[in-house]
């Protein structure tokens, strides 16, 4: 009996032991908080988590159908500039109109938009119409729904969930889009496999209800101007006014250079067919297994993102995170292991997603209400419009010498930018979550 103490008391350790390792994994896995905050958020961030399965099945269904009708990659490469122009043009006027009007009646007519494109899709693939004028047009006029859309959800958000859970809610909605890009081409090349395309366009159509649901669920959203001003009408006055904004607002405009610094000098996709062989030895599954690797890396940090909404000093987070992402761009071009390859690409998509989290935050938290859907607007237009410039930098690159030389001078220049312009604007460095300054 009388080792019973000392027993008890090895007992005891070992439980505090355990429950201390609880409590640290518990904090580092993802934070789930804004689901269980806000049940209007919840509905739509499930609603967005279906859709994009369904919208990321029509982008490769699209791609598959128009290079069967055409037997030509130039046509399939068209199908990106018919989606880019409306893309830059309504997303700033998209972002104008959400400043504007009530948000959640905005979102549902453009998602009712989308739905609409989705039906057309279904119909001239049951109809077996055979016209890529006609998938040309619709991939169109989606981007230009999704130009409205986008930026309206993104400034409903912050109207929904409290500040110091942002960040979280960012790294949810940064998965959300990943799980979509991962996934969602897969199953479109599986329904086209097993039922044809109808059935693949109309899977999407069934599963963007689900986004047009957590929509019709939420209160109306109505902008909110600064006192003792009135809602600016939406128009080209009302975009420059949005530029005007950000040229005042230095640590919001320092998000967007960094972001065009990673996706303009250091975005590798465009190479991967190349350096699949080149590098790796391999073939089509190689090109499949590269573009998949960021994304992956992506998931992995977000399941691991606990930590994210307790950083305060959030410019240096973002400006870390590009570091970390163009040296893993810069490795990737000196790897002739394909392990070690998808380990670096997977490394720069958990980077980009920390640094997204940060730069969609201090965009919702930093910036007036009356503002928000305009500058949501130039973030939705850098985002896409970046990684296709970048495409163009890359391959251009790599045509004048070589892809190795194009990765690595890539990273290493967008290294050297980061750190020239957060020397340039110190103040972007000392930002803090706690005090919000544009």
């Amino acid at each position: 009996m009388s080792g019973c103490p000392a027993l008890r008391a090895t007992l005891v350790a070992e439980s505090t032991y355990s429950c201390a390792v609880a409590s640290g994994l518990r904090k580092a896995l993802t934070d789930i908080r804004p689901l269980q905050a806000s049940a209007d958020y919840r509905r739509l961030w499930i609603g967005n988590t279906v859709g994009q399965l369904g919208q990321q099945m029509t982008v490769v269904t699209i791609a598959i159908q128009v290079y069967a009708l055409t037997h030509s990659t130039f046509s399939v490469g068209l199908v990106g500039l018919f989606g880019l122009v409306p893309l830059i043009v309504f997303g700033l006027y998209g972002g104008a109109f959400a400043d504007a009007f009530d948000r959640r009646k905005l979102a549902l007519v453009a998602s009712l938009g989308l739905w609409s494109l989705s039906l057309v899709l279904v119909a001239q693939a049951a109809l077996d119409l055979r016209s890529v004028a006609v998938l040309y047009a619709v991939v169109a006029v989606q981007s230009a729904c999704y130009a409205i859309n986008n930026p309206t959800r993104s400034a409903i958000i912050p109207r929904l969930i409290p500040a110091d859970l942002l960040p979280a809610a960012n790294a949810l909605n940064m998965a959300s889009f990943n799980v979509g890009f991962t996934v969602g081409p897969l199953l479109g090349a599986l329904a086209i496999g097993a039922w044809g395309y109808t059935a693949a366009y109309g899977i999407d159509a069934i599963t963007f209800t689900a986004a047009l649901y957590a929509l019709f669920r939420l209160p109306p959203i109505p902008p909110e101007p600064l006192d003792g001003q009135q809602l600016t009408r939406p128009g080209l006055r009302s975009v420059i006014e949005g530029f005007g904004f950000l040229r005042r607002a230095p640590n919001l405009r320092m998000t967007f250079v960094l972001d065009l610094l990673a996706m303009v000098l250091a975005q590798p996709r465009a190479l991967f067919p190349a350096v699949a062989g080149g590098f790796f030895g391999g073939g089509v599954k190689t090109v499949g297994l590269l573009q998949a690797a960021p994304a992956i890396g992506s998931l992995l940090a977000f399941a691991f993102s606990g930590w994210v909404g307790k950083v305060r000093r959030h410019g240096v987070a973002i400006a870390v995170s590009v570091v970390v992402y163009a040296a893993s761009v810069l490795a990737f071009g000196f790897t002739r292991a394909l392990w070690l390859g998808v380990f670096f690409l997977a490394m720069s998509g958990a980077a980009d997603m920390i640094s997204s989290a940060y730069r969609s935050t201090m965009l919702q938290v930093a910036a007036p209400d009356n503002l928000r859907g305009r500058l949501q607007g130039v973030f939705t237009v850098v985002v896409a419009g970046g990684p296709r410039m970048g495409d163009f930098v890359a391959g251009s690159t790599a045509a004048l010498t070589t892809p190795t030389i194009a990765l690595a001078a890539g990273g290493l220049i967008c290294m050297l930018g980061v750190m020239v312009t957060c020397a340039r604007e110190r103040q972007f460095l000392a930002y803090d979550a706690r005090q919000p300054t544009p």
